[in-house]
């Protein structure tokens, strides 16, 4: 138990099968070393079976060792391992990494060859900053490109954030390919120092942000008395409406790339959060979906004098796979057909601690009907009907009745109306409903059915 030898490098673990188990708290085998381990909490590894003397199976509880606290106390812990997949089952697969790619327009024809005879959709970009990929697959397609991304050892040890997709592709085709901004933001993002990790926020893991946020949280703990703290939401406000961490501002932003905390010098907005506060002191807690926006925010807070910036690692998805839904309220937004996910999603097997939390993490009082200002049962985002306006919108199912899914009277009398969709359905193309509006006109009064 004594002997352990020195890491400088770790990777995600590796099921047998080859999919992805999430990050291990603080494990190792007892066959390597912990050199420089002791102001770490958190780490991941990558193995495989013929390091060992006996052959892995998937569902094996792997028994290794696991610092159980700072003074180098050890405790025998059991990998986690997350759902496995069947070969055909549909899965969404969420990853970045900023790095510097020097030829990305040769690097997306290696990446668009690999997906030849691949049935991946989804959005994925590189440029001179790196990679973002955002894809739906069935999982042998779909986890075949991570091991292929993976082989390059610029990516070797990237996170990839994994939840199913159970009604098929969560994206409507594949866009692969070169583009200036990774995230979308005004002025563009090349300018920024990106590559350089000293200029991003500090990252914490899932358990330390959990942490950090129950301090902050309880009024009287030290850290919450002795420290000015701001938990920041770096989303888009319609995000925050259906699920954010309890403490959280709703953002007054309706695009990302209009975000602007912090970066007034002229007046104190009443909407900034990070208006007027002590940059040197003030600790800023920021998180976003998978982790990206705050990897990119992060950098410019830094350059406009921000000195306690701390990310929660992989993001929103990251924690709720790891600590399941313990200090968030409602579900988690997303950027595909899906729309929005229960915490469950991510963590079905949820502990007891976090269980008897659920009566207050799971409270929708929240949410608001855009129309009516009334409580919403489901936290789940809606478009309007009327095309030209196409609003994203949570609506309660008494106006979505009597606005036949349209956000207000006026859309509801508009000239483009789809009909009314169920909860989990995004709309198609016009082109789909068009023939069913000439077919349907009745006088004034238009009345319309879902194209076949």
């Amino acid at each position: 138990m004594n002997s352990c030898g020195g890491i400088s490098t770790c990777t995600p673990i590796l099921r047998p099968n080859n999919a992805i188990v999430p990050k291990c708290k603080a494990i190792f085998p007892r066959i390597q070393q912990l050199s420089g381990f002791y102001n770490r909490t958190q780490f991941s590894l990558q193995f495989s079976a013929s390091q060992f003397n006996y052959p892995l199976k998937y569902g094996d509880n792997l028994k290794i060792l696991a610092f159980g606290s700072s003074n180098g106390n050890w405790v025998e812990v059991e990998a986690d391992n997350l759902k496995e997949y069947k070969s055909d089952e549909f899965i969404v697969v969420n990853f970045y990494r900023f790095v510097c790619i020097k030829n990305p327009e040769e690097q997306v024809s290696k990446h668009l060859s690999f997906m030849q005879g691949r049935d991946i959709h989804g959005r994925i970009y590189l440029n001179e900053q790196g990679i973002n990929a955002q894809y739906s697959g069935p999982s042998k397609d779909a986890l075949a490109y991570v091991e292929w991304v993976r082989e390059d050892p610029r990516f070797s040890d990237i996170l990839v954030q994994i939840s199913p997709a159970s009604n098929g592709h969560a994206f409507p085709r594949l866009k692969l390919r070169y583009k200036p901004s990774l995230v979308q933001l005004e002025g563009g993002i090349s300018h920024l120092p990106l590559l350089d990790q000293s200029m991003r926020a500090t990252p914490l893991t899932p358990t330390q942000w959990r942490s950090r946020m129950e301090s902050v949280n309880n009024k009287n703990s030290s850290y919450s008395v002795n420290t000015h703290c701001i938990l920041l939401d770096v989303r888009n406000g319609y995000e925050w409406d259906v699920g954010h961490f309890q403490g959280a501002q709703r953002p007054d932003v309706d695009c990302f790339r209009s975000t602007s905390f912090g970066l007034s010098e002229s007046e104190v907005m009443a909407t900034d959060p990070l208006a007027n506060v002590d940059k040197e002191k003030t600790d800023i807690l920021m998180y976003c979906t998978g982790g990206i926006r705050c990897d990119v925010y992060s950098t410019i807070l830094r350059q406009r004098g921000f000195k306690s910036l701390y990310t929660l690692e992989g993001g929103i998805s990251h924690y709720l796979e790891n600590e399941g839904s313990v200090g968030w309220v409602g579900n988690l937004f997303v950027f595909d057909d899906r729309l929005s996910l229960p915490p469950s999603t991510y963590k079905p097997k949820i502990n007891t601690e976090a269980s008897r939390m659920q009566d207050t993490s799971q409270n929708n009082s929240f949410a608001k009907c855009f129309t009516c200002g009334s409580q919403v049962s489901e936290l789940r985002h809606r478009n309007c009907a009327n095309l030209d306006c196409n609003l994203l919108f949570l609506c309660c199912f008494a106006c979505v009745d009597k606005l036949k899914g349209c956000c207000c009277l006026k859309c509801k009398s508009a000239s483009r109306l789809r009909p009314v969709l169920p909860s989990d359905q995004r709309y198609k193309k016009w082109h789909n409903y068009r023939a069913s509006l000439e077919l349907c006109k009745n006088g004034e009064k238009h009345q319309y059915r879902a194209a076949e």
